[in-house]
């Protein structure tokens, strides 16, 4: 992420000249070696969770499910822990392009665990912050694609949002239920759907409480795509391993232009994406990338 923030702040400053080919370079190194050789990351299957299932269900995609079965994996600061550790394995196994996050068949996370938070008082919130390391999930500079059976309400669905893309099971339910607890939405809610479904269907879901299927949110753009609740998350896997194969230095600017385009001006963000673009003229990966096109074969990417 380092090397990515440096490189958007180099653009930022130096507007009138694109990013050097030996910046653009140095971004490809640190993502195939941002934690050192494949044999310095311990095996997936050796990693033990009290809340996590964790696995490499093809050999470059990590998949996350959310194993808190009786509680509807509710969302408690030991699995939040846990999630974040569990995505710094796959950040430093440079065999991982892509990661899932899922849950059950029955709820990917049926918000955040009330009988955690229900004793906090005003002053222990702040001064702990609390919730402040639960958005962790949307700073990975790898692509997460959550994959989202049954109940995503309260902190679920902001677990969801915070991913890069949400795929949906066909029964799937989507709230922020929070408002009929007497609170708010506190881990982006109000502000990621926002920018996903507009301000009166946001306004709508926050204030009311009310769920919300797979198919309505496919309607109103918070959902990319809804398959059969049996094969969503070998669908999603598909969709990450694919996402996995291409240049990982690509990928990772592509991610960092779409997520800016939050934060500037149309502008500014055209121009942004116009010097990431320009970058990836320093990338071997690009001059496969378009040398097979022309050959008409597929491209062999090395992430450099």
């Amino acid at each position: 992420m380092f090397a990515l923030n440096a490189l958007r702040t180099a653009i930022r400053v130096q507007s009138a000249s694109s990013p050097s080919a030996a910046a653009i370079r140095a971004l490809s190194t640190a993502t195939a070696a941002s934690a050192g050789s494949s044999a310095a990351v311990p095996d997936v299957s050796k990693l033990s969770f009290n809340t996590l299932l964790v696995s490499k269900p093809t050999a470059n995609v990590g998949l996350v499910t959310l194993n808190r079965p009786k509680a509807l994996n509710a969302l408690c600061d030991d699995l939040m822990s846990e999630l974040n550790t569990a995505l710094e394995h796959f950040h430093a196994d440079p065999t991982v392009g892509a990661i899932v996050i899922t849950g059950s068949e029955r709820a990917f996370a049926a918000g955040a665990d009330i009988k955690e938070m229900q004793p906090l008082t005003y002053s222990k919130c702040v001064n702990t912050n609390f919730l402040a390391h639960w958005t962790r999930v949307a700073e990975s500079r790898k692509p997460i694609l959550a994959a989202v059976n049954g109940f995503a309400l309260g902190g679920g669905c902001e677990l969801a949002m915070m991913c890069d893309i949400i795929y949906a099971g066909e029964k799937a339910q989507f709230g922020q239920p929070e408002i009929l607890l007497g609170t708010i939405p506190g881990a982006g809610g109000t502000q990621r759907l926002t920018q996903a479904v507009g301000k009166s269907k946001a306004m709508e879901i926050v204030l009311t409480g009310d769920k919300y299927s797979a198919q309505e949110m496919e309607r109103a753009g918070l959902v990319a795509r809804v398959y059969p609740v049996e094969t969503l998350v070998e669908e999603v896997v598909k969709k990450a391993s694919k996402i996995a194969s291409l240049s990982k230095p690509v990928v990772q600017l592509c991610k960092e232009a779409v997520n800016a385009s939050y934060e500037m001006t149309l502008k500014e963000g055209t121009h942004f994406e116009r010097r990431l673009f320009h970058s990836t003229f320093g990338l071997k990966d690009r001059a496969e990338g378009m040398t097979a096109f022309v050959e008409k074969r597929a491209a062999k990417f090395t992430d450099e």
